[in-house]
């Protein structure tokens, strides 16, 4: 072998085995957490409870960018649409598996357009009324709103968002009608039941727990199978009077599917560093959210699986097919 073609060979296996530019430093300025739900609801206050420890995980600065609208689906447009250099990172909830299933224009493709880095956290919801509404339990709401169909709000973060799949599911295995009213997130849903302008709502543990303390809000049941830690006097949806109901919260972080692979490994390096430190564990826990920090080949199984499962459960509740437009 001459010494041009030894040269030439050198140079293609240290081009296969560099990284890829721009990686090796990675982060060499601020990472930006891009969150498709307006501030104060629970993605939007887990990102705020992780800011520190990620930033320390990572050595640099974390900025938290709300971009609201469609049920999370323009922030999860803008994450797709971001450069593939991994400093801007989707965390977004169940909501990011219920769009595919649900929209008929969405201009991202789920699977095509990302990569799936880690679930953060699970958590149960928590089903909740005003306390004017005469009702003290699942049972009873159901109850009520079979003799007035059509006639108690529930709120919703926008069609598509989780708590608007959450409630259509328990509508449809209730067997009951409730209108829904649209708000650009969970927090302004929660408001909105805390002044009674709408009398239900699937809430997150930890954004509502003040106004549960404080009595604003009657919480009824959490949506998991099995009841929460952190709420063990709530009974779940399924013993309370809607067997089979089981539909738990996730949050989990995502990044642009042509970001390189070492990117990748370096933010879920973080991101196990920040979920299994003990006192964030602690911490999380008694907000009601099981910390998790799954390897990415296992998360993106797990987001496709429920791709598909919600996009049988749309066709099952017959869910109109809904049209974004251009954005």
């Amino acid at each position: 072998m001459n010494r041009i073609t030894c040269t030439s060979l050198f140079a293609a296996l240290f081009a296969l085995s560099a990284p890829p530019a721009g990686s090796a430093g990675y982060p060499e300025k601020p990472v930006r957490l891009l969150v498709p739900f307006s501030p104060g609801g629970g993605t939007d206050l887990l990102c705020r409870a992780i800011q520190d420890r990620l930033e320390r995980a990572l050595g640099a600065g974390i900025l938290i960018d709300n971009r609201t609208g469609a049920g999370g689906t323009i922030g999860v447009t803008q994450a797709a649409r971001a450069a593939p250099d991994g400093y801007t990172i989707l965390v977004t909830s169940a909501s990011f598996t219920f769009a595919p299933g649900l929209y008929n224009d969405l201009p991202f493709d789920a699977i095509k357009d990302f990569r799936p880095v880690s679930m953060l956290t699970q958590q149960p919801l928590i089903l909740g009324v005003h306390p004017s509404m005469p009702v003290k339990s699942v049972k009873e709401l159901v109850a009520v709103a079979r003799k007035t169909p059509g006639k108690i709000f529930y709120g919703n973060a926008g069609v598509g968002s989780n708590l608007h799949m959450t409630t259509e599911l328990f509508k449809y295995m209730a067997k009951i009608d409730l209108a829904p009213v649209q708000y650009k997130g969970g927090g302004p849903a929660l408001i909105a039941l805390i002044t009674g302008e709408i009398q239900v709502a699937f809430m997150g543990v930890l954004s509502s727990k003040p106004f549960r303390k404080s009595g604003q809000v009657r919480a009824l049941a959490v949506s998991t199978k099995e009841r929460s830690p952190a709420v063990p006097e709530l009974p779940s949806i399924h013993e309370a009077g809607v067997p089979g109901y089981d539909k738990g919260g996730w949050t989990g972080m995502f990044v642009q599917s042509q970001v390189p692979e070492p990117i990748v490994t370096r933010i879920y390096q973080g991101v196990t560093k920040v979920m299994k430190d003990p006192e964030a564990v602690k911490k999380l826990a008694e907000d009601g959210l099981v910390a998790v920090a799954s390897p990415p080949q296992e998360f993106s199984k797990f987001v496709q699986s429920e791709i598909v499962e919600w996009a049988k459960l749309v066709d099952e509740m017959k869910l109109t097919k809904i049209s974004l437009g251009k954005h």
